[in-house]
């Protein structure tokens, strides 16, 4: 156990173009048959252009909690960034995630969200959403998801406190999970979040993960993300994408 926990800190990389708004739950569910805990852990270390030019050190944690009706999952991800002139810049956010079987192909899902983004301008946002999940394929080694919920967000700019944006949203997502070989998983997630009182003003993302089986519990990542967001926060461009390698511990 020591040993694996020691690969942990091996050196990886990771070429990373701004930041990610939008946290991709799918990517970090796993699936279960049985009642059981299971999590993981990763390092990555990352080479961010934006505004500046930014060295990260990110660190991701999840906790899930699986019965045979109830999903639990919590996840932490915290990013410590060095800018060009020496000042920090801090990123964060905590995830919790509760789902409810209600028959083989539908869910009730809930969740709660805080985040800030210093990078992004964001000093504050809080999530509440609530919404059905559906099953669209039996197939264990291909999986397909669509979630379609209800969600409030408050977000506060870190420039202009007196910027406080409060809106329901709509988010829709449809997700694959394949696993086309026993080391290999391939995860992707496409999200759709427009602002229900005036649709032209949504967010468009998508996270795609391949990650391979090292040893038995840990696993070599590749992320990519895409963010489109039409009515961003001043400053902030449209656009941010964001391509990561890296080590992940996992244990269930």
């Amino acid at each position: 156990m020591t040993k694996r926990i020691l690969f942990l800190f091996i050196w990886c990389t990771a070429f990373t173009f701004c930041k990610a708004q939008i946290v991709n739950v799918e990517s970090l569910r796993r699936a279960t048959d049985s009642s059981k805990w299971s999590g993981s852990a990763s390092l990555d270390l990352g080479l961010i252009k934006n505004t500046n030019s930014i060295f990260r050190i990110t660190n991701r944690a999840r906790v899930q909690y699986n019965t045979e009706n109830n999903l639990f999952l919590f996840i932490n991800d915290i990013n410590l960034q060095k800018i060009e002139n020496n000042s920090f810049v801090n990123r964060g956010i905590q995830h919790f995630r509760y789902n409810r079987t209600l028959n083989e192909k539908i869910k009730l899902e809930g969740f709660i969200q805080s985040q800030y983004d210093e990078v992004s301008d964001i000093k504050f946002r809080g999530l509440l959403g609530v919404g059905p999940r559906f099953k669209l394929s039996k197939n264990k080694k291909y999986r397909y998801y669509l979630g379609t919920l209800l969600m409030y967000e408050h977000e506060e700019a870190s420039s202009n406190s007196i910027n406080i944006l409060r809106d329901f949203r709509g988010s829709t997502y449809f997700s694959c999970s394949l696993y086309p070989l026993d080391h290999l998983s391939i995860v992707s997630t496409t999200y759709y979040q427009p602002v229900l009182k005036q649709f032209s003003d949504f967010r468009i993302s998508n996270e795609t993960s391949i990650a391979f089986k090292i040893l038995e519990n840990l696993l070599f990542k590749t992320s990519f993300i895409y963010n489109f967001d039409t009515d961003p926060i001043i400053g902030i461009p449209n656009t941010q994408y964001e391509l990561t390698n890296g080590i992940v511990y996992s244990f269930n």
